[in-house]
């Protein structure tokens, strides 16, 4: 394995481990551990991606190579992250070059200093940013941007797009949010980028702008292609009679959606019946969308460069045209749709006992909602009544019946259940303001409803998994790694401090690792443990190799419930569909470089979507919390990082980011756990999990940050408990507002430098993955692992 690791250069990914070593498929799991191994003990050097290369050691070596990605501090410094067990390089501001914040780049060892291996950069390999939002600046007849990213080398120098041409338009605005693009990187470490203005867009702070910003910033465009539009509005706006033949016809079967009362697309429809033997016959139809998206057309580029969709508090950014992805592919009541559609015989225990996908067509009875369906089952007398639900009750009970056979069958075999909430913006209708942030799903009835769909999802994406791998079909998987082993050993560490008997050896099986979640049930810290945790996990990649999914202690797993939304179930649906009409199946290299790639081109492009709308959810709650200096609260510690610690409260459900200064008059230090800061003088020590009371001080816009400072004190007073918590306890009493003095809410305009279902259980932790509008319990969780 060294050996091999050694005669490269280059860094090796498990996969191209497993095929030069000629290790089974069946076998990669183990060889994943292994090399997790052999990287915790230093004999090689884990990267991002799965990659491997040669020891640590040699990060030592003077004179030595290495790739990284770059991350400058704004004070101007920085470290090249190596990745695994390698350690982190730091870069002095003069050993900078030309390189910028999240750089890919190679830097050469230099020395050992107090702060660790000191290196120098040699070359930019790859820039990770062309845009860069900021503030406009204009004094006569120049013009820069500040950018909002202090970490970002700054001020951008604005030129012409075009010799002789203006700099910015005449409108623009000095101090309006703007974003430019580079087209002149620096070459020393005292030169500053260049760069073009690509759009002035209003007033720095402005909801509306600031997401506008983002989008643009992140090159995302919410109209698609015109030729891409074209080809999805030619299909018309039903499916036509030639489209049908040859497909089995469904309409027999109800098959309502359901589907959050905010859901912008309907890509799945259930139906299960018990028989008179007490088994289970399940149909799970999913819109074809590959029957629309063809290979090498206008639409497959358009999806394929978007990978899947994005969905913000108060829009969706879909993957594909909406007279598609909201129309001819969306499973709509009471029309004709196209589908492929997995029929699963279970017995009474849930057990398949036999399986196939049908070539098909449906018409849906009814677009149901959880809330609906929640009331219908008697999960919650909360919702209103759905009558469409009510009329088909004892046809969900029978559903219900079956998702809490196959439920109890996931966790038995060692599927995770992380529960961790995901906030929810509430928007002002007319002006895009948020007016709170929520947790998503309070209501432990919908919840359930949730898992019902949930479940649904999960046997259809296992089903169609072992479709192709027992047909031997090149396709791409869903690959969830074991999880990171040093993060294992502080979450021990962590157990060990609240009296919890936690081997991280037992993190390596997910059986095992699902037995002590079952054990935090009733913990009071049981939602830190499962962040903590959940930081210890993998992200979820996609992969041409089929080598398990760890989250779900599955060892065949891919998606394939949500093809509107993501691309890679569309590349599923093609591989079943060739096999289905008999055609030739392309095992050609160079049909497996296009699915490996578009396999890379997902996982890039969901981690990105990930990232946008975690920043517009921060965002709004930052907005949010500018109303709310000088409030007090109660939360618990979450976080602790090298500024401060973080402090989650419940109503709103915001973070506060309460800094090493605001914690009280003592010097605090993080310990060496990285669990707790203490104070040098006083002892004082703060913990994950413990509660603090915090006043909100200041509000950071540009930042996406909330700032606090801790108040001395025992248990919160009635002042200190969650706003709407004290409407419901005063009932007509008036809700106190603590009132602070000038100096701690300062004037000062907190836009400036100084101053974030998946249907749930379409993703809830996660069949369908990432669709925000569809609630669920747990955004990160259902990103990360599934």
């Amino acid at each position: 394995m060294v050996d091999l690791l050694s005669s490269f250069k280059r860094a090796l990914h498990t996969n191209e481990i497993a095929e030069r070593l000629g290790v089974d498929p069946s076998r990669y799991a183990k060889l994943q551990r292994l090399l997790e191994e052999l990287s915790l003990e230093g004999s090689i050097v884990a990267f991002p991606g799965q990659r491997f290369s040669t020891s640590r050691q040699q990060v030592e070596a003077r004179g030595a190579e290495h790739e990284g990605t770059l991350t400058v501090n704004p004070r101007g410094f920085g470290f090249v992250a190596l990745g695994g067990a390698a350690e982190d390089v730091y870069i002095s501001p003069e050993a900078m070059g030309g390189a910028l914040h999240g750089d890919t780049v190679a830097v050469r060892v230099a020395t050992r200093s107090r702060r660790g291996v000191e290196g120098e950069i040699v070359r930019v390999i790859k820039r990770r940013h062309v845009r860069v939002a900021g503030v406009l600046r204009r004094r006569g007849r120049s013009a820069w941007l500040e950018p909002d990213d202090g970490r970002v080398r700054g001020p951008i120098v604005i030129v012409p797009r075009e010799p002789g041409g203006p700099l910015v338009p005449p409108d623009a605005e000095d101090g309006a949010a703007a974003v430019a693009s580079i087209v002149r990187f620096p070459d020393l470490p005292d030169e500053n980028p260049e760069g073009v203005i690509e759009a002035v867009l209003g007033a720095p702070g402005d909801p509306n702008v600031e997401v506008a910003k983002i989008l643009m910033r992140e090159g995302i465009e919410e109209e698609h292609a015109p030729e891409a539009i074209a080809e999805a509005e030619a299909f018309g706006g039903e499916v036509p009679a030639e489209a049908l033949e040859g497909r089995t016809d469904l309409t027999h079967l109800p098959m309502p959606t359901i589907d959050p009362e905010d859901a912008r697309d309907h890509d799945d429809a259930v139906w299960v019946i018990r028989e008179e033997n007490g088994f289970y016959r399940v149909w799970i139809a999913i819109a074809d969308v590959s029957h629309y998206v063809r290979p090498g057309s206008a639409l497959d580029k358009a999806a394929l460069g978007r990978a899947n969709s994005i969905y913000l508090p108060d829009r969706a950014i879909p993957m594909l045209p909406r007279a598609l992805s909201s129309n001819l592919c969306s499973l709509l009541p009471g029309v004709i749709r196209l589908c492929l559609c997995v029929e699963v015989e279970l017995d009474a225990a849930a057990t398949v006992r036999s399986a196939r996908v049908i070539e098909g067509y449906i018409r849906s009875i009814a677009k149901l909602t959880y809330p609906g369906v929640a009331r219908a089952l008697g999960f919650t007398p909360e919702p209103p009544r759905s009558p469409e639900a009510e009329a088909l009750r004892n046809e969900l009970q029978v559903m219900w019946d079956l998702a809490r056979l196959l439920r109890g069958k996931r966790m038995r075999r060692g599927a995770l259940d992380l529960d961790l909430p995901e906030a929810k913006v509430v928007l002002d209708p007319e002006t895009g303001a948020p007016v709170d942030v929520q947790k998503r799903s309070h209501d432990p009835g919908v919840a359930k409803a949730y898992q019902l769909i949930e479940e649904m999802m999960l046997l259809a994406n296992e089903t169609c998994a072992q479709f192709v791998v027992d047909q031997s079909i090149p396709t791409v998987f869903r690959y969830h790694a074991p999880p990171d082993q040093a993060k294992l050993e502080r979450f021990a560490t962590m157990c060990g401090e609240l009296g919890l008997a936690f081997d991280p050896e037992d993190a390596t099986d997910p059986k095992r690792l699902s037995v002590f979640l079952k054990k935090l049930d009733a913990h009071p810290q049981k939602q830190v443990l499962h962040m903590l945790l959940l930081r210890a996990m993998k992200q979820a990649v996609y992969d041409v190799a089929n080598v398990g999914h760890f989250g779900l202690a599955s060892s065949a797993y891919l998606h394939f419930t949500s093809p509107i939304r993501r691309y890679p179930d569309i590349t599923a649906h093609r591989a079943i569909r060739a096999v289905l009409r008999g055609e030739s199946i392309d095992r050609s290299d160079a049909a497996i470089e296009r699915l490996r790639e578009a396999a890379t081109t997902s996982s890039e492009r969901e981690r990105k979507a990930m990232e946008v709308e975690r920043e517009v959810v921060d965002l709004h709650r930052a907005l949010l919390m500018r109303s709310r200096l000088g409030d007090t609260f109660e939360g618990i510690v979450t976080a602790i990082v090298g500024t401060g610690v973080y402090v989650n409260i419940e109503d709103p459900f915001v973070d506060v980011l309460v800094r090493m200064e605001s914690l009280g008059p003592d010097q605090y230090e993080i310990d060496d756990e990285g669990l707790r800061v203490i104070g040098r003088r006083s002892g004082d020590r703060i913990a994950i999990g413990d509660a603090m009371l915090v006043q909100i001080e200041d509000v950071a816009i540009l930042r996406r940050a909330i700032y606090g400072r801790r108040l001395a004190g025992g248990a919160a007073s009635d002042e200190a408990k969650p706003r709407r918590a004290r409407r419901e306890a005063a009932d007509a009493r008036p809700t106190r507002r603590v009132k602070t003095s000038k100096r701690t809410m300062p004037a000062k305009d907190t836009t400036s430098k100084s101053a974030k279902g998946s249907k749930s259980a379409k993703g809830s932790k996660s069949a369908k993955g990432s669709k925000s509008a569809k609630g669920g319990k747990s955004a990160k969780v259902r990103k990360k692992q599934r």
